[in-house]
């Protein structure tokens, strides 16, 4: 399985569905944590911690995405978009539940997901109705984000692949400023244990919000454009 990564048809679509959901922030968007100047990207990503298989209908499983700046800047308004990909196209959004935690806050942000023309599913880290702008990471610090993922019951069996671009977002524009590396496990049918608290069919039928959705929607241009990634910053 191959993950494409076409930025400048992304960033593109991202910048042009910003300020509809930035339209009621009144504070300065963050300064750019890459300059013109780079040619790596400012955050390196890391996917560790997740168990080689999950259960359709069994409880979720815990990994963690590790965002290192490698800069003297800060780097605000970071937002992690997420690919997800089984090896017979099957999988549909529906099926994929997936959480992230901020520092700030116990509960943890749901993620929407999105289909692709070619059957992958992208889901970016927002959450407007709970006020979540964005991670920060500080210069030469590494910020590690719990991530939980989960299927329901009628997902199907097969091998996946999960991957995480990440964009900071600017009030009306964005950079993609990172990318991790992949993240491969199995889908497995059968009765499973529930981990406590709603299961993935319940949550799966959750929404995020409009301004979610749309930034949701933007990152499956991240897969559709057709352009090959290079280590270095992309910008509208």
């Amino acid at each position: 399985m191959r993950l494409r990564t076409p930025a400048s048809l992304f960033l593109a679509v991202l910048a042009a569905v910003l300020p509809t959901a930035a339209q009621a922030r009144t504070e300065a968007p963050p300064p750019a944590c890459a300059t013109e100047e780079d040619v790596d990207f400012p955050l390196t990503a890391r996917i560790h911690g997740g168990p080689d298989t999950y259960r359709a209908g069994g409880g979720h499983g815990t990994w963690y995405l590790r965002l290192t700046n490698t800069t003297d800047r800060s780097c605000g308004g970071i937002h992690p978009v997420v690919v997800l990909v089984d090896d017979k196209r099957e999988l549909r959004a529906s099926q994929s539940v997936l959480e992230f935690y901020a520092p700030d806050r116990e509960q943890p942000h749901p993620v929407r997901f999105e289909t692709t023309d070619e059957d992958e599913l992208v889901g970016a880290f927002v959450d407007e109705q709970a006020g979540f702008e964005g991670f920060t990471v500080e210069p030469g610090r590494t910020l590690t984000v719990k991530v939980r993922l989960a299927f329901t019951s009628d997902a199907a069996a097969g091998e996946a692949v999960a991957k995480a671009a990440v964009v900071q977002r600017r009030g009306d524009d964005g950079d993609w400023v990172g990318q991790s590396d992949d993240y491969r496990f199995r889908i497995e049918t059968g009765p499973g244990e529930e981990a406590g608290g709603a299961g993935p069919d319940e949550l799966a039928r959750t929404g995020v919000g409009a301004a979610g959705k749309l930034l949701t929607v933007a990152a499956v241009a991240l897969l559709t454009g057709g352009l090959a990634a290079t280590p270095a910053r992309r910008r509208r």
